[in-house]
């Protein structure tokens, strides 16, 4: 049985889902004893109080959130140490790392599926994970022919409640032109955005739709309106860097690769149910399909709620969207069907029907034209993925 020391932030919603994924492989590889060591021993005891201790309870590894100085003393200990790259990556030391700039990438293919032609980014130039996942938006949004606004960070906050009395902010998102696709490096800072936005009364998502990483389902619902996030594979981060410090403890490698987090989807929540458009009746429309997608909403209804014919609507709506109507009703269905097959565990059947999608023949076939897979496959996949990385 191996003992190996936590070194990680435990109220961290990161933190706890790589702990998921650790405590997965321990289970089926030897059950594991842990040391959930608190952060701030990183602090008051210093790497040589941390390895003194490990010689003590006769440690066998480490996995944890340390300092980019103290990369070189953790090396030369006689203990396999892997990383998380929360300031820089390490250059001795295995890191578990994301895909950051894939990440960004992915925030920017959404919003200029949405039709946005503004964006703007928010974030850290001077960490890693902030700085590429930067890069990666930016190289996808000047493909795409547009530029990107950027609020950067110079350091870090000395309090997380600036934001709340800050003139330079509030600035800077009142100068961004309008619709404007917005980018936070995390959920913490999207929620920065979407309190800022409330405080100077600059509506979310009609003039700034807010997007975040890592899918933090409790600062994402505690948002005003709730946060999208992009979710990260993190379990299967964990899963992976326990089996990375499995090898090393044998004495297989001395130095395992990096151990790389991807970004699996988006999840869309309020604060960018909307496309960009100027036409305020489009909006509405949009605005009252997203907050009525669960009912048995049809083209109809849209039209008592908007002041003009059908036929205009829907020829305005085809300009936006670049789809009918009926078809980014039944589209956003099977998006908000494809939430409910991870997250719940009624059957697929029952699924469709609380999305009013009645035609059960047709449903695995409508589903694969929009998600790739067919509902079974997709829970299976997805589903798999939420819970924890596949062994390998």
């Amino acid at each position: 049985m191996y003992k190996v020391i936590l070194l990680l932030d435990f109220g961290e919603e990161y933190s706890k889902a790589l702990l998921k994924g650790i405590s997965k492989y321990s289970s089926e590889n030897g059950n594991w004893s842990f040391c959930r060591m608190p952060l701030y021993y990183r602090e008051t005891m210093g790497v040589k109080g941390i390895v003194e201790w490990a010689k003590e309870w006769k440690a066998h590894g480490i996995i944890g959130q340390l300092y980019n100085e103290m990369e070189t003393e953790f090396y030369e200990s006689p203990f396999p140490v892997i990383a998380q790259d929360f300031k820089e990556r390490f250059k001795k030391l295995p890191n578990i790392t994301g895909l950051y700039r894939q990440t960004g990438r992915m925030g920017a293919e959404y919003f200029l599926k949405k039709g946005y032609q503004n964006f703007a980014f928010y974030g850290f130039n001077n960490i890693v994970w902030s700085r590429e996942r930067a890069e990666g938006f930016e190289t996808a949004v000047n493909k795409a022919g547009y530029q990107v606004h950027y609020f950067e960070h110079k350091k870090a906050r000395s309090t997380d409640i600036w934001y709340y009395k800050s003139k330079s902010l509030s600035k800077w998102l009142k100068s961004l032109p309008k619709p404007v696709a917005l980018m936070a490096c995390d959920d913490n800072q999207g929620v920065h955005i979407t309190e800022t936005c409330k405080h100077n009364d600059i509506r979310v998502p009609q003039e700034v739709a807010v997007l975040g990483v890592d899918n933090d389902v409790m600062l994402c619902e505690l948002s005003d309106p709730p946060l999208s996030s992009i979710e990260l594979d993190i379990e299967k981060g964990g899963y992976d860097a326990a089996r990375a410090l499995d090898l090393m403890i044998q004495g297989r490698v001395k130095f395992y690769r990096d151990i790389p987090v991807p970004p699996l989807k988006v999840i869309t929540r309020t604060s960018t149910n909307i496309y960009a458009s100027s036409d305020d009746h489009v909006a509405d429309a949009l605005d009252f399909i997203h907050r009525n997608i669960e009912t048995n909403l049809q083209v109809s209804d849209i039209v008592k709620e908007v002041p003009m014919s059908r036929r205009s609507l829907e020829k305005r709506f085809l300009e936006v969207t670049g789809m009918p109507v009926y078809k980014y009703i039944s589209n956003l269905r099977i998006e908000k069907m494809a939430e409910k097959l991870i997250s719940s565990d009624q059957t697929i059947f029952e699924i469709a029907l609380d999305m009013g999608l009645q035609d059960s023949k047709n449903i695995a076939r409508q589903f694969r034209q929009v998600m790739g897979y067919t509902p079974v496959d997709y829970r299976r996949v997805f589903g798999e993925k939420k819970a924890v990385g596949t062994k390998q």
